[in-house]
């Protein structure tokens, strides 16, 4: 989803900055990119100064954020271990808490901002053998309302998108751990999530880029958790 995002954003005319782990990954986005660009290979769940003064250096301030990295640890409740717990945790709630932490200050001085998170639906409700997911994508939707709540007078508006299941790598990376663990087979699994939503396929990340589109466009719009998944959760 990020690749589609950037990419939605250099084309609209957008200096796009884009951090990853790996520097092959962010080579791969910035090779389709069409505007002006930098690619700062760094981990989100580090702390975040480097990143920001790097993009300061080359395109000043941040104006949007938008924080998509995550990852989900999908196997029963009783079989996570502390760490796994706590790695969602530090890449689903604290990382996207501290680069808005680092990006607000900025954006009031200025008067104007969008923060973008990419949560999930599981931010909405409780599903099956992703509970650490959950949870941390529950804890970001209400750092989201909150922030939204205390910057609503500064023109910086704080938005989540919710995705249903989006065909996409991390979805691929989950089916493959539910198969190992519960002896299903992958097809199987992928035809459930499928089934899960109303109009019976994964949502794509184009569908998923044009929510944070209205999410950069719109001034009245803060605090709200848009979900995109087919009309499985209606809110």
């Amino acid at each position: 989803m990020g690749a589609v995002i950037a990419t939605r954003f250099s084309t609209a005319g957008h200096r796009v900055a884009l951090t990853a782990r790996g520097a092959a990954q962010l080579a791969d986005v910035t090779g389709k990119l069409t505007g002006p660009h930098l690619s700062i290979p760094s981990d989100v769940t580090e702390p975040p100064d480097a990143v920001f003064s790097a993009v300061e250096r080359s395109f000043g301030p941040v104006e949007v954020l938008v924080l998509n990295a995550g990852a989900a640890v999908a196997k029963p409740l009783t079989a996570l271990t502390d760490e796994e717990w706590q790695s969602q945790l530090d890449l689903n709630l604290t990382a996207p808490f501290r680069y808005m932490r680092r990006a607000i200050p900025a954006m009031v001085e200025r008067g104007w901002g969008r923060i973008i998170v990419i949560a999930s639906i599981a931010a909405k409700r409780g599903d099956r053998d992703i509970s650490a997911y959950t949870a941390s994508k529950h804890g970001v939707l209400g750092l989201v309302r909150s922030a939204a709540a205390e910057l609503a007078k500064t023109g910086v508006t704080v938005n989540a998108v919710c995705p249903g299941y989006v065909d996409s790598p991390m979805t691929d990376s989950n089916i493959s751990l539910l198969a190992a663990h519960t002896g299903r087979t992958e097809q199987d699994i992928r035809r459930a999530l499928e089934r899960k939503q109303p109009i019976h396929r994964l949502i794509t990340a184009d569908e998923v880029a044009d929510a944070v589109d209205l999410c950069v466009l719109s001034a009245a719009i803060t605090g709200q958790s848009i979900v995109v998944d087919g009309g499985a959760v209606q809110s």
